[in-house]
């Protein structure tokens, strides 16, 4: 398996995006006319994946799905964009995980979210995946599956000196407390923080504290993302704080954008090890940045040719 060694292996979730599109969001009860439908992929493991391997990762997906046309399909979405599946398992007990996305004509939204086939991944699926994550540059998770089954993952990564990136999302308040001890890169956004941390993060300075609060639980680093104010960087090996600026672009639709943004490190991570965690940042809110200037989730990431040479 050496020679068949991954940039970035994902161990978290799919999602089928239906995605219907209409002038108001209906009433209980109510039926009314959408004037657009489309089928996304989603999930954010699996968007985190697809980023890292449109950029050039070697890239390993470790998820289920279910056997239906969905999953199906999935997995001819992941050898579409270049992801490695052997370690996408089918189950036959649950569907596909899907999301039900109404969208009005404002751009708000009511989501209902079934997790399907992404709660039964479990540690045999991650014993099975061991040879893979044991010669990855980097591994990263999120939680979108089991919990216990993220620990676990970063749990293995760590014990076979693989870098990890934790994505707390969705945040759970509750959240067990070794996560942090195995995140070697902890990145979340500014609603994840205050969920975490109890208290409000709306400026570069309260994401500081945020992050000075999870460097003292354990985490080697921290990334707390803050959408058009670009993220704050924080290691427990440099005292000082970063403030990465995004650069200023016409956001069309910004879905999916906080997935190309970890997408986009992973990749940075593991082709250039030796690159400032702050670089590594600000060329990943350029990815992420250009994300958000087309619409869609994966079908807006950029892949390598769109991008300015200078970010390679």
């Amino acid at each position: 398996m050496t020679e068949n060694a991954f940039d970035v292996v994902v161990v978290g979730s799919c999602m089928t995006d239906l995605v219907s599109q209409a002038p108001r969001l209906p009433k209980a009860g109510e039926t009314i006319h959408g004037h657009k439908f489309f089928i996304g992929f989603g999930g954010k493991g699996a968007n985190q994946c697809i980023q890292a391997a449109k950029l050039g990762a070697k890239t390993a997906m470790v998820c289920k799905v279910g056997k239906d046309f969905f999953g199906e399909s999935y997995i001819q979405n992941f050898k579409d964009n270049g992801v490695h599946t052997e370690f996408v398992g089918q189950a036959s007990d649950a569907a596909t995980g899907a999301a039900s996305i109404i969208v009005n004509d404002a751009g708000e939204n009511a989501i209902v979210i079934v997790a399907g086939a992404n709660m039964l991944l479990g540690s045999a699926d991650l014993q099975d995946a061991l040879p893979a994550v044991r010669h990855a540059k980097v591994l990263v998770c999120q939680l979108e599956i089991s919990p216990e089954a993220s620990l676990q993952a970063l749990r293995m990564a760590r014990q076979n000196n693989v870098r990890t990136v934790f994505n707390p999302a969705p945040a759970l308040p509750d959240l067990d407390q070794g996560f942090y001890a195995v995140s070697d890169v902890f990145c979340c956004n500014e609603s994840e923080a205050e969920l975490l941390t109890g208290t409000q993060v709306g400026a570069v300075e309260d994401a500081c504290r945020a992050a000075k609060e999870f460097l003292r639980r354990g985490c080697g680093s921290v990334i707390v993302t803050l959408g058009a104010l670009g993220c704050v960087v924080l290691q427990a090996k440099d005292p000082a704080w970063h403030h990465v600026p995004a650069p200023t672009v016409k956001a069309v639709d910004t879905t999916g954008a906080g997935d190309s943004f970890i997408g986009a490190l992973t990749f940075y991570m593991a082709r250039y090890p030796t690159m400032p965690l702050e670089e590594m940042a600000r060329r990943a809110n350029q990815v992420a940045a250009a994300s958000v200037q087309a619409v869609g989730t994966q079908m807006s990431y950029p892949v390598l040719k769109d991008l300015p040479a200078e970010l390679f």
